[in-house]
């Protein structure tokens, strides 16, 4: 996994690199060979060889320069375009325009005539004009190049636009975005993804993202210490339960997930037939007596346990059908669809007042935690919580606003005074730990946004769960894979509008194989 950082924390680290022997410069040749390296990777296939680079006078600049040098040795025809940056004494320019390279200079190109040629004749461009340190609103000249090329943008002869470390105009610490910013095709971040660029409207700049080395050691304080990543494939992988051929339903365990009520029948549904899709080899539905007829018959896979009800919710008697039965699960979800009356509040204390594990605690079972007195103290040890931004300020006392500007902070803050597993969910997860590490998923999609999707997630990670995965990789997994079902649910139906949380459960299994 790639790390995840703030901008102050890199430069601290880089200087930190620079006093154990690894010096500014060959950190720059290495993060611009591993540029040229993307580029040549991804870009093999062009017919023609051509590109521009936009270089400022930053570090991002010195790691453009380097890419274009790699990249002419390579047989590349490459061309720089200095903005606000010195020629005399720039020895990575001196050895770019050595490698065969074109170089010119906005100070010989007073009305951007040059520029503007050079944009529609290359058809890859290396935004290297401001880096993490760029500071908003943009000032000359940077504003005006980026304001001739937007103009030259069209949609026949738009080039590809390759950001380093972020695209120009995009803030790497507060995530707002300038109105001038060109948006990439591909942002490559050197060594971590800078903690703004996960923040809104930035995200929307990236494209696609590709994290690079740039020589750091491993073993390095400051850059061993980052607890923070962000999830991909291959951690998720590596995660998963190993199914073999001798397996047995006992094999994958039981979840069980209370759930419904008359007003939300379908929550229940959602969340256990999400949870049977997880992988789990059984799955235990706690519903209140109403109920059994209607989902029966949608979920012949599931076993069910009629709970007693008050008014169409879980009345708390019910909590003793559930206390018979923990010792013949592996994972236990509460919480979509409950309702909020007392008496189902009441059914939960009584359920979280025994010796309980592998619990995850979700939608209207945290508003109803939410009520009990000094919960923290009863709740038991990684639980997970998987609250939207709304639930997380019922939880907190905090104003939704402020969770949405601090989403990364805030998750870990309560993730340790909780004890808990945090699913922050919403665009771009936030799954914080109560050891301190965190792991963002990396995925923004309106398709999420329809009622019974958290339904959907909570089942999945119960399932999970239920297979014998600690609580933390469990609810990475899970959100990784519930935003994958999203995407790919959004493309077979063609619109984020049309998804239904239906139509995520079957998706997961693609990304479970």
């Amino acid at each position: 996994m790639n790390k995840f950082l703030s901008v102050a924390e890199m430069v601290a680290i880089e200087n930190e690199a620079d006093q154990l022997g690894l010096s500014f410069s060959q950190l720059m040749e290495n993060a611009g060979k591993s540029l040229a390296d993307v580029i040549s990777r991804n870009f093999k296939d062009i017919e023609k060889k051509d590109i521009l680079a936009l270089v400022g006078k930053g570090n991002n600049g010195g790691d453009a320069l380097v890419a274009l040098r790699v990249l002419s040795e390579r047989g590349w025809s490459t061309t720089a375009y200095l903005v606000d940056r010195k020629v005399e004494g720039d020895s990575i320019a001196d050895q770019y325009v050595s490698s065969g390279g074109n170089l010119l200079n906005n100070l010989d190109d007073p009305k951007l005539e040059k520029l503007e040629a050079l944009v529609t004749e290359n058809k890859l461009i290396i935004d290297g004009l401001l880096g993490t340190g760029g500071k908003l609103p943009l000032r000359a000249p940077y504003k005006e190049v980026l304001v001739k090329i937007k103009r030259n943008l069209t949609e026949e002869n738009a080039p590809l636009i390759i950001a380093v470390d972020c695209p120009s105009g995009a803030d790497c610490v507060s995530g707002d975005v300038a109105k001038e910013t060109i948006p990439a095709n591909l942002t490559v971040c050197m060594a971590a993804v800078k903690s703004g660029m996960f923040k809104f409207p930035a995200f929307e700049t990236l494209g696609k993202l590709d994290v690079v080395s740039i020589g750091l050691n491993e073993d390095q304080p400051l850059w061993k210490g980052i607890s923070r990543f962000v999830a991909d494939k291959d951690f998720v992988e590596s995660k998963l339960p190993i199914r073999k051929m001798n397996s047995h339903k006992g094999t994958f365990g039981t979840a069980m997930v209370v759930a419904g009520s008359l007003k939300y029948t379908g929550a229940a549904l959602l969340a256990g037939k999400s949870a049977f899709r997880s992988g789990a080899g059984l799955v235990s539905m706690a519903v209140i007596e109403p109920l059994h007829s209607t989902l029966s018959g949608h979920f012949p896979e599931a076993v069910w346990h009629l709970l007693p009800h008050k008014n169409g919710v879980i009345d708390s008697a019910g909590s003793e059908i559930i206390s018979n039965n923990l010792e013949k699960i592996s994972s236990i979800l509460i919480g979509p669809g409950l309702g909020l009356e007392n008496a189902t509040k009441e059914f939960l204390v009584s359920i979280l007042s025994q010796p309980i594990s592998n619990l995850v605690l979700d939608a209207d079972g945290l508003k109803l935690l939410a009520k009990i007195p000094e919960w923290e103290k009863i709740l038991p040890e990684e639980t997970i919580i998987t609250p939207h931004p709304g639930e997380m300020s019922v939880l907190t006392g905090l104003p939704i606003n402020k969770i949405q500007e601090e989403r990364v902070a805030i998750a870990e803050k309560y993730a340790i005074k909780w004890n808990s597993v945090i699913v922050l969910k919403g665009a771009i997860t936030v799954v914080a730990s109560p050891n301190g590490k965190t792991i963002l998923i990396p995925i923004a999609n309106s398709a999420l946004a329809h009622a019974g999707t958290g339904d959907v997630l909570a089942g999945l990670i119960v399932g999970l769960l239920a297979q014998g995965m600690n609580a933390f990789d469990a609810a990475v997994v899970g959100a990784w894979v519930h935003g994958q079902a999203g995407k790919s649910a959004k493309n077979n139906i063609g619109s984020s509008a049309g998804v239904l949380a239906g139509d995520l459960i079957k998706e997961i299994p693609k990304y479970l194989n």
